[in-house]
């Protein structure tokens, strides 16, 4: 698991350090949509599903506003003069995603079957919990009493990407 994470976090770099010198500004969002879907995996790899999930929201809404501005802007970055080499990078991208998306299925072929996960942790949550916390119900209690600070961060996480996607909309909207 830590070459994949290694090989994963290589190509994050790879696409961080393509989108910085990018001359078109489509290639430099989608090189930046590398590094956030590779955080997905590397999130997966790690047995965190949801860390992945709030992940790939956030990313998709991000990856589509960003396509949308440059589609709807000049693509070209200003004062550069176009690269003529444009299939060695798309060639190079389409690669990066072939192996990010093998270690997409592989780190979620490691991820235990649904309804077949180790009791490790969830015991003790079972154990005693309406006692514990108060609550009737299970799945509150633990999300609002052992697990508060975690479901706390991704709903302020998700919050704060719907509300920069209403302000980008809104600001679009009164041009």
């Amino acid at each position: 698991m830590e070459l994949a994470i290694s090989v994963i976090v290589g190509f994050m770099i790879l696409g961080a350090l393509y989108a910085i010198h990018a001359r078109d500004l489509l290639s430099a969002v989608i090189a930046g949509g590398i590094v956030g879907y590779g955080l997905v995996i590397c999130f997966l790899l790690l047995k965190a599903p949801d860390l992945a999930i709030v992940q790939i929201v956030v990313e998709t809404i991000t990856l589509i506003i960003m396509v949308a501005v440059v589609l709807d802007s000049s693509r070209e970055e200003a004062f550069t003069k176009p690269d003529s080499k444009g299939y060695v990078t798309a060639a190079t991208a389409i690669v990066i995603m072939a192996v990010l998306f093998y270690f997409l299925v592989v780190s979620s072929a490691s991820l235990d079957r649904l309804g077949e996960g180790e009791l490790r942790m969830s015991q003790s949550y079972i154990e005693g919990a309406v006692e514990k916390t108060g609550s009737v119900n299970l799945v509150t209690g633990v999300l609002f009493d052992f697990r508060g600070y975690d479901t706390l961060g991704e709903a302020t996480v998700l919050i704060t990407a719907v509300l920069g996607v209403l302000t980008i909309l809104r600001i679009k909207g009164k041009k």
